[in-house]
C-alpha cells in the first residue's frame, strides 16, 4: 500500500480529526455570533469602528483561506 492510500483513513466521513475540526468550527461560529458589541480596531493605521462579530468573522475567514492555501501547497508536493 502506498503512503497516500494509508493516510486516506478508513473511518469514512466521520474520522476523529474531522469531528474535532467541525466542532471547533461550530464553536468559533457560536463565539462570533454572541459577540455583537461595537469595537474600535486599529487596521494598520486607521481606526475602524465595527461590530465585533464582523471583525471575528473576517479573521476566521482569513485564517481559513491561509490554512487552505498552505494545505493545498503541501498536498501538491
Amino acid at each position: 500500500m502506498s503512503p497516500k492510500d494509508a493516510s486516506s483513513g478508513g473511518a469514512g466521513p466521520f474520522s476523529p480529526a474531522r469531528i474535532v475540526v467541525t466542532l471547533l468550527a461550530v464553536l468559533t461560529i457560536v463565539f462570533i455570533c454572541v459577540n455583537t458589541a461595537e469595537v474600535t480596531i486599529r487596521v494598520i493605521i486607521p481606526k475602524v469602528t465595527m461590530p465585533l462579530w464582523a471583525a471575528l468573522l473576517g479573521v476566521f475567514l482569513a485564517g481559513g483561506l491561509c490554512g487552505a492555501y498552505l494545505f493545498r501547497r503541501r498536498a501538491a508536493r
